[in-house]
């Protein structure tokens, strides 16, 4: 259960102290840098867990994986060609994202302690990209063409599209003064945590899951553990500001913006579906576009029910590999972090949550 957000009224302050500052909500314009007496205690604990969380590039051995390469299949090497050009790119669009919209609108230390964080694991997730396509394409040409794919995939560049329309969205806005000024933020909020780390990253996820349910690609899946573990945690925290959100200000949480949430969700399942024909349009055995849409379906109304938004689909998740998705691998990355770096993480990790 998220927590409420602390107002200065109710903060304990130190010892001999007084707070002195005046109360004001998450969204309001400003820069408040004080973190004592701390007013989102909840945001704080987002930023602990992820730093427990830490992981670097150089702990994946993808080299394990090039002889499964060999292996594959066309439509096998069409379906990875494209999926790994979708990576290129993906999280730096996120990044920019957190640096021109998400960091300078949360008015909360704690909350941009947060968002700090995030940024790191983006270049982590970059870098990983980076790896997976130096060893996976060894031709620099076709490198660049991966790293160009917004410009030469259709399916990716519809959903770069989408990504850089919301971004845009804010660009007029240095601050939010009104009630739309909100919303519109909280929209784009929504958008990458629910559409783009929430759906499109999961989407993808989904394939490389699939590869190593046929025991392929192992040094992918277990990259991909990690930041499934990282995505999960971002969108956790982008809810989290969201409840706070609406706790605050609940007159910006109407029908319309619940109706404007259902069609954005539409539009990126839609989307993912596009890159989906793209992937399995040459017949990958074992995969269908069908079930493809199925399990996106399910995630969306999954996000939706996050929101406190009822379902669309009512679609089931068609993925037996998704929902259990190696339990036993992460556990063995726990305990191997704590024994090796001692950098514990507590708590459980519930599957079914998020996929």
């Amino acid at each position: 259960m998220r927590g409420l957000p602390v107002t200065a009224a109710d903060a304990t302050t130190d010892p001999g102290t007084t707070d002195t500052r005046t109360t004001h909500m998450l969204l309001d314009p400003g820069m408040d840098l004080t973190l004592r007496p701390m007013r989102y205690p909840h945001f704080f604990d987002r930023f602990r867990d992820a730093i427990r969380n830490t992981w670097t590039v150089e702990e994946v051995d993808l080299h394990a994986d090039l002889a499964d390469l060999d292996k594959l299949s066309p439509a096998e090497r069409h379906l990875v060609s494209r999926l790994v050009a979708f990576f290129a790119t993906g999280d730096t669009i996120v990044a920019n994202n957190l640096v021109l919209n998400l960091y300078q609108h949360v008015n909360s230390p704690e909350g941009r302690l947060y968002l700090s964080r995030q940024l790191f694991e983006e270049a982590v997730h970059v870098q990983f990209y980076l790896n997976l396509l130096d060893t996976y394409v060894p031709d620099e040409t076709e490198r660049f063409e991966a790293f160009a794919a917004i410009e030469n995939i259709p399916s990716i560049r519809r959903k770069a599209e989408f990504c850089f329309r919301w971004i845009d969205s804010l660009n007029d806005l240095r601050e939010l003064r009104s009630r739309e000024d909100r919303r519109t933020f909280l929209l784009n909020l929504i958008c990458f945590a629910a559409c783009i780390e929430g759906l499109f990253f999961y989407g993808a996820f989904a394939y490389v899951y699939f590869l190593r349910s046929r025991g392929l690609l192992h040094g992918l899946a277990s990259g991909t553990n990690w930041v499934f573990r990282d995505e999960s945690m971002h969108m956790a925290f982008a809810f989290d500001v969201v409840d706070t959100v609406r706790a605050e200000e609940p007159d910006l949480f109407d029908d319309d913006l619940a109706d404007q949430v259902r069609r954005m969700l539409t539009e990126a399942v839609e989307c993912e579906v596009q890159f989906a024909e793209d992937l399995l349009g040459h017949g990958v055995p074992g995969l269908t576009l069908a079930d493809m849409r199925e399990y996106l379906q399910h995630v969306a109304d999954r996000r939706l029910a996050q929101l406190g938004i009822a379902p669309h689909y009512g679609s089931s998740n068609p993925f037996g590999f998704m929902e259990l998705q190696d339990v036993q691998e992460l556990s063995n990355f726990f305990e191997r972090r704590v024994s090796a770096y001692q950098v514990g993480v507590t708590g459980t990790v519930a599957f079914d949550d998020d996929f």
